[in-house]
């Protein structure tokens, strides 16, 4: 793999850049692999690429039914935070958050990490002291967040009304080191290192069946024929249920459509990411002038992917207040997404009762701020059984009650 520099920039354009290479390897599947990744979004591919850097197993297929990157990972709002209140989550949204900061160097891909800071508006007392909480555990856990008052989240983002007459703004959460980065960019940088290294990136492969004879994963078979395997890691996001089914059983997950949509292009007006949970709505401001806006998920389970006037109503209805100039802007485009959402709002990286199969799931609407960090844990539980970062989140924890509730501690599964 040729490096990316300034250099190479300027001489491709002397030859009108008729010299660029692919960013990855197009190839068939072999029949054999030593570990086979089924999903190739950025926790997949990032679960290959440490296992290739930090174990040095290359011996890796990472097998997508779709496009690479063209789930979840593409259809996001970006945002990369790690101020999380239980110490499970906040070591390994930090080892994430962290990581993104030297990840283009380490890729030599540019993943336009951007650490811009993201507040967490306080709307209601509730909110207040839950911030202040989390304030104060976050320095016990080494992450770098302090609370403000409001005219410093005045200063923060001028464009925002803080004398809201439903939820007027009593402060807020701020992590500067927070930010957002290019979601694509983050699976292409990933996927050209582990072609880079030999692995196999499968697009148009979709799984259909998972062999577990005699109790141990075999092989996977699928649209372009049976791959076997001595490990399977399922990183499927909406689709881990499926995936379980087809080994024969189930997890205590359900997904749901998640919907984002962008603005009209405007001049630069907010250069920080803000998060309202009251009112229920996110936004940042995109490189090329788009605001970026979310909220929650649908009220119902189901597999969509479009967007839908109900929730574009219902999430600006809410931001209004808070964003007053929002009202004047025309909507360009909007989408959905399939997340996985476990109880307790905290992901799964586990073993399966299937010996040799690993899932990484359940990251519900939080998963792209995670991408370096589940990977580089999700990596270490499948080559050598283990992981600090992962421990806490095994499926053991259903069955034994030990949940990690970040749905109570954030009041938001983000």
């Amino acid at each position: 793999m040729r490096r990316y520099s300034v250099f190479a920039i300027a001489r491709e354009a002397a030859r009108y850049h008729q010299g660029w290479e692919r960013a990855w390897a197009k190839r068939a599947p072999k029949r054999r692999y030593d570990v086979v990744i089924v999903g190739a979004g950025g926790h997949g591919l990032a679960t290959a690429y440490y296992l290739g850097k930090e174990h040095g197993i290359t011996d890796v297929a990472v097998i997508e039914k779709g496009w690479l990157g063209g789930g979840n990972t593409g259809r996001n709002t970006t945002i990369i935070r790690s101020n999380y209140l239980q110490d499970p989550s906040a070591a390994i949204y930090e080892k994430a958050r962290s990581l993104y900061e030297t990840l283009s160097q380490e890729l030599n891909y540019n993943v336009m990490f951007s650490p811009r800071g993201v507040l967490m508006l306080a709307q209601t007392h509730h909110e207040v002291r839950g911030y202040k909480r989390t304030a104060h555990a976050n320095a016990l856990q080494g992450v770098t967040t302090e609370w403000i008052g409001p005219q410093r989240v005045k200063e923060l983002c001028p464009i925002m009304n803080i004398e809201g007459p439903r939820y007027p703004v009593l402060g807020g959460l701020w992590q500067a080191r927070g930010g957002t980065a290019r979601h694509d960019a983050v699976a292409w940088g990933y996927a050209r290192a582990c072609s880079d290294m030999g692995m196999d990136i499968i697009q148009q492969c979709e799984v259909t069946g998972i062999d577990t004879t005699g109790g141990r994963v075999r092989a996977v078979e699928t649209t372009q024929g049976r791959i076997e395997c001595e490990k399977l890691g399922g990183v499927v996001a909406g689709h881990s249920s499926v995936l379980a089914g087809m080994a024969g059983f189930r997890l205590p997950l359900e997904s749901v459509p998640l919907q984002a949509l962008v603005s009209e292009p405007i001049k630069p007006c907010m250069d920080i990411v803000v998060m309202a949970n009251t009112v229920h709505g996110y936004l940042s401001q995109s490189d090329k002038g788009e605001m970026v806006i979310g909220g929650g998920t649908d009220g119902y389970a189901g597999y969509t992917q479009r967007g839908s006037f109900q929730h574009v109503e219902e999430t600006l209805r809410a931001l209004v207040e808070t964003f007053p100039m929002l009202s004047r802007l025309k909507m360009l485009r909007q989408w959905g997404g399939i997340v996985d959402v476990t109880g307790d709002r905290s992901p799964i990286l586990s073993r399966t009762p299937v010996e040799g199969m690993f899932l990484n799931c359940g990251w519900g609407t939080g998963g792209f701020k995670a991408i370096p960090g589940s990977g580089f844990g999700f990596a270490e539980l499948m080559a050598t059984g283990h992981s600090p970062l992962t421990e806490a989140f095994g499926l053991e924890r259903f069955r034994e009650g030990r949940f990690i509730d970040e749905s109570v501690a954030a009041g938001v599964a983000h």
